[in-house]
């Protein structure tokens, strides 16, 4: 799986790592208890600052997408602990209420959003090309 960084991006470069890593579990890139790359290793592929890589790092640990260990490394969780909790539901509605209103405030129709959402969603079914539709 290869990570790029859009330094034009409204996103924070640790919130585009954590993203696209997400987005590799979904597509099945990265498999449950896959290496990646350490914290020193990643920034230094990218050229990016270690300490935003282990920004990145440390949340999707906390989200339970990632297990660091001092031994083994960094490595893809196992799917039971990605499990949707209700936190996580919790917080998904919140952003679906955030890209609902904002949709409202530009005149998208709730069909184009379902629409988007419904395309999205089979995307990553199918494991394909999410470049137009992701957050990065």
């Amino acid at each position: 799986m290869i990570i790029h960084i859009n330094l034009e991006s409204k996103y924070p470069i640790y919130t585009q790592v954590r993203n696209q890593i997400i987005e590799g579990i979904a597509l099945g890139e990265l498999k449950s208890g896959e290496r990646l790359p350490s914290v020193r290793g990643m920034a230094s592929d990218l050229g990016i600052n270690l300490h935003t890589v282990n920004k990145g790092y440390k949340q999707l640990e906390k989200e339970g997408f990632l297990q660091i260990h001092r031994q083994r490394g960094v490595i893809v969780a196992p799917e039971e602990h990605r499990k949707a909790d209700d936190f996580y539901r919790e917080d998904s509605g919140h952003q679906v209420k955030m890209v609902v209103a904002e949709a409202i405030c530009r005149g998208v129709s709730e069909e184009e959003v379902t629409r988007l959402i419904k395309e999205t969603y089979q995307t990553f079914e199918k494991g394909g090309d999410t470049d137009g539709n992701s957050s990065h």
